[in-house]
């Protein structure tokens, strides 16, 4: 029987969208072509919707502790899916989503706790999809017809001229009617008719749509409750899809020579400056989309000076969880036509300078915020995006290394051949990408790699928190703590005097190279006196300095 529009309703949904998108995620994955055919839209889009399930999850699971039978009213659960799909937001196509889930969220947040079935729930609804398309459109830099926010509009059209209609058929209205805006999108935009295939982007919308209709008809996760299945792609299901040469922008037609760098991070930063760094990122690249709001918001561009990308971002305000994707060349061609590239490093990093050196040294990155660790399934998604037969995993925290496991035995259960390098610190992972070298044979790279890594004993410098005991003595909150190889050893004042400390403890046993890698307040100063300290106290010993950015600690030390 018809669900009433509640947060259980939205619960149901997330579970079926879920579902549905992964049951789909290959064959959207395989359709991809536009704006670049990178081949994720349709992972992109389950690992969005995933994290918009965990937060509502999570938001029934918060009543559940205050006593049986207490669960979140509409308003709080819509609140958590399209926060969650916010934050966990992955690609143009992801992004697009959490834009239009937070669009609905605006107007069934403000419509209360009341019961909305029937035709009251219905008009709602019809609102919530309204809202969404216009929050969408104002999300995108530079929209064009015949891709996802086409689809989104025509189900929001087909549902507003429904009068007197109940959720359940609104809802269906809705999908039904982007369904039919979906099988006109090759004919709409040239890069679709070319290929052969519909909007990859659309093609999960209506998955995300269709679970809608079943959660407000009464159905419950599983594979035969999502409805008549979204039509097939003709391209896909008889083998003629043509990606060569398929190449356009959010900006329109294409324009040549393809961006390098794919950028995405989170982003804290009030309304006035998120409206500078738009028409500044419009400037450095294309794909541009930007939503959220209240503080927080999900950018997305494509760039070929993906540092310039993320100093914008500084800027505006704080950056974390950046993520950056190396497109490239050659290796972009070889990923239009199908082809997997033999070999490729994925690194997690933490700070936008070291995302950058690495994202320059050609591995696919996953840079993390301070205090949260990624997940297996965030490593897997680095792994698919690489795009590779073979791949090395540089976890570069020692907390890191089971979740890096876990996600080598997912990646090797699909086919592809990976190897974890137990590196403990980013130090560890710069050495063993120093000495990567894709020609050899995989098992003498990962030998190399790893000899590298091991080689390099690594130290961090960081400030106590509060008062502690250590295994160099009583810490009080504010003294400067040199770490090495993850244990305090120095305790100091200031940070070049114990950086110095440090050195000298380390060095002691030998070293031909010194790396050090500073935090956004540290001053080049301090380098600067590193860097004399290292030339006249050791010689013969090379010292390099690289610039970790504002998520990195405020020194690392690295020596090979």
């Amino acid at each position: 029987m018809p669900h009433t529009l509640d947060a259980e309703a939205v619960r149901t949904w997330c579970a079926l969208a879920l579902d549905a998108l992964g049951r789909a995620r290959e064959e959207i994955d395989a359709i991809n072509v536009y704006p670049v055919a990178d081949g994720d839209t349709g992972t992109n889009l389950y690992l969005t919707v995933e994290s918009a399930a965990r937060a509502v999850d999570a938001a029934f699971d918060g009543h559940a502790t205050t006593g049986p039978g207490s669960r979140p009213g509409l308003p709080e659960a819509v609140r958590a899916m399209a926060h969650g799909a916010l934050i966990g937001a992955r690609g143009n196509s992801g992004t697009i989503l959490a834009q239009l889930l937070r669009g609905m969220a605006e107007v069934l947040t403000s419509a209360g706790d009341e019961d909305h079935h029937g035709a009251l729930g219905g008009a709602l609804l019809g609102r919530a999809l309204e809202r969404a398309v216009e929050s969408a459109y104002e999300g995108v830099a530079r929209p064009v017809e015949g891709t996802v926010l086409t689809v989104a509009a025509a189900a929001a059209e087909a549902a507003a001229v429904v009068p007197g209609a109940t959720a359940a058929e609104t809802a269906r209205t809705a999908y039904e009617g982007a369904r039919t805006a979906l099988e006109a999108t090759p004919r709409q935009l040239d890069v679709l008719g070319r290929a052969g295939v519909v909007d990859a982007g659309g093609r999960g919308l209506v998955e995300v749509l269709g679970a809608l209709s079943s959660a407000l008809a009464g159905g419950t996760p599983g594979p035969e409750t999502a409805g008549p299945a979204p039509l097939a792609t003709r391209a896909w299901t008889e083998g003629s899809y043509h990606p060569e040469g398929c190449r356009a922008d959010f900006g329109g037609a294409g324009t040549g020579a393809e961006p390098a760098f794919e950028v995405i991070y989170l982003l804290e930063a009030p309304d006035e400056a998120v409206a500078r760094l738009r028409t500044r990122l419009d400037a450095l690249g294309e794909s541009l989309v930007v939503v959220g709001g209240d503080g927080l918001w999900n950018v997305h561009v494509h760039v070929d000076d993906a540092g310039a990308a993320v100093e914008a971002g500084i800027d505006a305000g704080r950056p974390y969880r950046i993520r950056i994707t190396h497109f490239g060349g050659a290796a972009q061609e070889r990923t239009r036509t199908r082809e997997r590239v033999q070999r490729a490093v994925v690194a997690v990093v933490r700070g936008e300078g070291l995302a950058t050196l690495c994202t320059e040294a050609g591995a696919t990155v996953v840079a993390v915020r301070p205090g949260e660790p990624p997940a297996s399934g965030e490593l897997v998604q680095a792994v698919r995006r690489a795009h590779a037969r073979e791949v090395v995993l540089l976890p570069n925290d020692d907390d890191l290394r089971h979740t890096a496991a876990a996600a080598a035995e997912q990646a090797r259960a699909e086919g592809v051949r990976v190897a974890v390098i137990p590196t403990r610190s980013p130090v560890q992972g710069i050495a063993a990408l120093a000495v990567h070298e894709p020609g050899r044979r995989f098992d003498e790279d990962v030998v190399a790699m790893t000899s590298a890594a091991g080689a390099t004993r690594y130290a961090e410098l960081a400030v106590a928190e509060r008062q502690s005991w250590t295994m160099a003595g009583v810490c009080q909150a504010g003294d400067v703590l040199g770490l090495i190889d993850g244990d305090v050893a120095v305790i100091g004042q200031d940070l070049a005097a114990t950086a110095g400390t440090v050195l000298d403890r380390m060095l002691a046993a030998g070293g031909e190279m010194v790396t050090l890698v500073l935090g956004d307040e540290v001053p080049d100063a301090v380098a600067g006196r590193l860097e004399r300290h290292v030339r006249d106290a050791h010689l013969a010993v090379d010292t390099v300095v690289y610039r970790g950015g504002r998520q990195c600690a405020p020194l690392l030390i690295g020596i090979e």
